[in-house]
């Protein structure tokens, strides 16, 4: 769990578009918006949010993983994500290697971040 995680994007509106769409199924919402330069926060969660801002720096690939609430909104995320321009690095599905109810999707953002939506939960 986090409380936030900020970073900087070499196309902020690219990202922010992506990053809307891609989290909707999990019930983001932006809750502050400002210019490019100042960003924009999106809660993902109970008290959890996604904050970043315009740069002129690359910046370092991330991995971040949001949590899913059942296995349907891991694959809603993945559609949705690929929808708003995301790059494929893995379909839904289980990864018995991290343990037997591991039910994720990645996908690749704007910036070359690796995002990544997870539901812990056994098959409904």
């Amino acid at each position: 769990m986090f409380d936030h995680v900020k970073f900087g994007v070499t196309d902020f509106q690219a990202s922010r578009d992506f990053f809307v769409a891609a989290l909707e199924p999990l019930g983001a919402r932006i809750v502050s918006e400002g210019a490019p330069d100042q960003g924009v926060e999106i809660l993902v969660g109970g008290n959890e949010s996604l904050c970043f801002y315009q740069t002129e720096e690359k910046p370092a690939h991330l991995h971040i993983a949001f949590s899913a609430g059942t296995r349907q909104e891991v694959d809603a995320f993945y559609r949705a994500a690929l929808r708003a321009g995301g790059r494929d690095n893995g379909a839904p599905g289980l990864r018995p290697r991290y343990h037997r109810n591991y039910y994720a999707a990645f996908v690749i953002a704007p910036d070359g971040h690796n995002i990544e939506a997870v539901c812990h939960k056994p098959a409904e």
